[in-house]
């Protein structure tokens, strides 16, 4: 997680780059085909066989969420009317 003092909207990007590639690997290697996002975190439940394989999905995904949030709340702050 970036340190409050590098949160950038390009760093943020990066970060979430990161994020979205580590995911990816863990949705394959899982198989995770939930239909929406309502269904990922009962699938992923049912799915990662590896405790540590799930800590880290749960990790990536609100890791992923405050990061989302905090490039929305620099947009919002940077922008004039």
């Amino acid at each position: 997680m970036l340190p409050s003092a590098d949160l950038t909207i390009t760093n943020i990007r990066k970060e979430l780059e990161k994020i979205s590639s580590e995911m990816m690997q863990l949705i394959q290697k899982y198989g995770l085909d939930a239909k929406n996002a309502l269904d990922i975190i009962p699938v992923a439940q049912r799915k990662i066989t590896r405790p540590k394989d799930y800590t880290r999905f749960l990790e990536l995904s609100l890791e992923g969420r405050i990061l989302g949030e905090a490039a929305t709340a620099l947009e919002k702050a940077t922008v004039t009317d």
